[in-house]
């Protein structure tokens, strides 16, 4: 039998765990009262930046409290990411990152000071960059099977450009070695500004980059797009054909951006800032936008984009070990 005291501590500890679910339920109905925080790990005006900007303008709108773009870049996005991590888990900070991050950072680096899939809330994918198999117009070759063709016969003589180790145009180029059987060279600069005219004038004659990167060079004719690695046609290139449709199976690829928020953010929330990002990406305007900007909308349950980091997370572990890429830091 239960004693008076005990009786009426359980009674009140039930009380105070309904006033705090209350609470919960409460703030999740009402949320957002003020601005919400999106640290992008990457620096102003990049792709991600750029099209995350453009979701989150219209998102704001119907939300009722603006979104605060915070751009932390550094550490290969690692920086901004692991000071999402960190925040307060209320729904007011929030992330806007990518594939590199999330998935591929892992087993780049030794130490992220996060786990991505122990640390965050996936909230919704927001956009895919498709990678663009481009080649120099001073390389020989016209078809996507004709530069395979001669790369397997000049083993480690073709380079090609990233923005560094570790980027997604680096592992996108080892992905393709790998897919295919060939040894290309692999040419790191600190600015991906610097590669256009190596791949103009032949020096850096391959690149497997998201189109921003190469629209100045194709749209001079000074490269041209063999494909697309991606399942289906970009807007933005209806006449390149995909990787599949050019005769290479098994390689697609696409760099990814998503919002996230901290790990115990309340599920109310995560499924209000869904609601909201799914509608934005449904708008026509919206990705049109996306479409100059060499990006495809794409919206996800939270659940999806769970599968989808753990998936990606040891695809990329398995291409980064096969390569033989070391660990930075």
């Amino acid at each position: 039998m239960m004693t008076a005291r005990p009786c009426r501590f359980a009674l009140g500890a039930v009380a105070a765990l309904a006033t705090i679910l209350g609470g919960t339920v409460a703030d999740a109905q009402t949320y957002p009262t003020r601005p919400i925080q999106v640290i992008i790990p990457f620096a102003g005006g990049s792709a991600s930046d750029v099209v995350t900007r453009i979701l989150l303008d219209r998102a704001g709108k119907s939300i009722g409290q603006p979104f605060i773009i915070d751009n932390r870049p550094g550490a290969g996005g690692n920086i901004g990411t692991l000071a999402a991590a960190r925040a307060a888990a209320d729904g007011y900070t929030l992330v806007g990152t990518g594939s590199g991050p999330i998935a591929a950072n892992k087993t780049l680096y030794r130490d992220l000071g996060f786990d991505a899939e122990k640390d965050f809330e996936p909230i919704s994918m927001i956009a895919v960059f498709p990678i663009i198999v481009v080649a120099s117009t001073k390389l020989p070759v016209q078809t996507l099977a004709e530069l395979i063709a001669y790369a397997k016969e000049r083993p480690n003589e073709l380079n090609y450009g990233s923005v560094g180790i570790g980027s997604s145009q680096h592992l996108a180029g080892a992905f393709f070695e790998q897919v295919v059987g060939i040894k290309l060279t692999h040419v790191p600069y600190r600015n991906i500004a610097q590669y256009a005219p190596d791949l103009i004038a032949g020096t850096v004659p391959l690149g497997f980059q998201w189109l921003p990167n190469v629209s100045a060079p194709l749209n001079s004719g000074g490269a041209k797009a063999l494909a697309v690695s991606s399942s289906k046609r970009m807007k933005a290139l209806p006449d390149v054909p995909t990787t599949t449709e050019a005769g290479l199976q098994d390689y697609e690829n696409s760099g990814w951006f998503m919002l996230l928020a901290p790990r115990g953010t309340p599920k109310p929330i995560v499924a209000k800032l869904n609601q909201e990002l799914t509608a934005a990406l449904a708008d026509a305007s919206v990705r049109d936008r996306f479409t100059e900007q060499g990006a495809e909308a794409f919206s996800s349950t939270p659940e999806e984009l769970g599968k989808l980091i753990t998936s990606e997370t040891a695809k990329w572990r398995d291409i980064i070990t096969k390569a033989g890429i070391q660990p930075i830091q």
